[in-house]
């Protein structure tokens, strides 16, 4: 089978409500990072989830103390459809990573994103560059990764492109692209599965 785009098949996901899945299937991983992010916050926080799907992580920090905004972004059509439909927050329908904000965030958040890039470490480096704030942290999760052998057969499966990285080259990707204080962590672990890998960093407060 031919290779397919990514966004393609979360559109196709999103109009047979697979989202609603990914959403209490990611939940546990995603509440764990968002806690270690937020503890290197300080006061009110602005946020963006990249790759936000239906938007459900943008509405449960829009319910967070301290949380002054949470913007999504998504390149499927489909997802965003749903997100602005569910609420009345921001989101952005986009191709990363030719895309950026136009503004910078104390907390940028993704979720089985970054993998779907041909080249996801210069992703790090522009969030790093031109999302983050001083003083802001990026915490990102993936579950295909070298070490999670259970996922090293997904891009035959769907016939997507996955970029497959060990836990190594994301910490070296991390440090990189400027980041300080970073953190490997497996997150979401349960029986059968090692953990979804959350890479946390922050940038610098000066630089």
């Amino acid at each position: 089978m031919a290779e397919r785009d990514a966004t393609e098949v979360f559109s196709e996901w999103a109009l047979r409500d697979r989202d609603l899945g990914m959403e209490s299937g990611h939940a546990a991983s995603v509440h764990e990072m968002l806690s270690i992010a937020l503890s290197r916050l300080d006061g009110p926080f602005s946020a963006i989830d990249v790759g936000c799907g239906n938007g459900w992580v943008c509405r449960s920090l829009e319910q967070t103390e301290g949380c002054t905004s949470a913007v999504g972004v998504d390149g499927s059509e489909e997802m965003i459809r749903k997100a602005r439909s569910r609420g009345d927050g921001e989101f952005h329908h986009a191709l990363l990573p030719g895309w950026a904000p136009g503004r910078r965030f104390s907390l940028v958040h993704s979720m089985e994103f970054l993998y779907y890039l041909r080249d996801p470490l210069s992703m790090l480096s522009a969030i790093y560059d031109d999302w983050l704030e001083p003083g802001g942290t990026l915490v990102a999760g993936v579950d295909h990764y070298l070490e999670n052998e259970d996922s090293l057969d997904w891009p035959v499966g769907l016939s997507v492109h996955m970029t497959t990285l060990s836990e190594e080259q994301w910490r070296q990707g991390m440090v990189d692209a400027g980041f300080e204080d970073v953190e490997m962590r497996r997150v979401g672990l349960k029986d059968g599965f090692v953990g979804t890998l959350a890479m946390i960093g922050t940038k610098p407060a000066s630089l």
